[in-house]
């Protein structure tokens, strides 16, 4: 979607909640947040709050039900550092709305109905969109 001060933001690859998306750092060989020197901490941390207000607003404006915004920086099964930004909703399955991402069957993940695909094309727009505004 755009390139930001410490990396890229992309709209996730899986949309069973849309507007799921990833920041990923610029450098690859950077494995954890503390394997970057403070100011690049800082820098990914700000681009992290400035992808997930984006997707906040866009989620907000769009989105029926929309709840919050998940932050997440795991790094358990891609080796480099990412942060995660799930929007959540109140339409979700009850035994799941509290609880992480991660418990969603993994079909979820699979299916190719929430593939990421042109009929996303305007989310992401407006998510990239939000992100030039915040920018300014």
């Amino acid at each position: 979607m755009r390139r930001l001060d410490s990396g890229f933001a992309v709209i996730g690859d899986v949309q069973f909640l849309p507007g799921y998306s990833v920041l990923l750092t610029e450098d690859p060989a950077v494995q954890r947040l503390s394997g970057l020197p403070r100011s690049g901490r800082l820098a990914f941390l700000a681009d992290m709050d400035r992808l997930g207000e984006a997707v906040e607003r866009v989620c907000r404006r769009v989105g029926p039900g929309f709840r919050r915004v998940n932050l997440e920086i795991l790094g358990n099964a891609d080796g480099f550092l990412h942060a995660h930004v799930w929007p959540r909703y109140d339409w979700e399955p009850a035994e799941l709305v509290q609880r992480p991402v991660w418990l969603y069957p993994r079909e979820r993940w699979g299916e190719e109905r929430y593939a990421l695909g042109p009929r996303h094309d305007r989310l992401r727009e407006a998510i990239g969109e939000e992100l030039d505004r915040l920018a300014g």
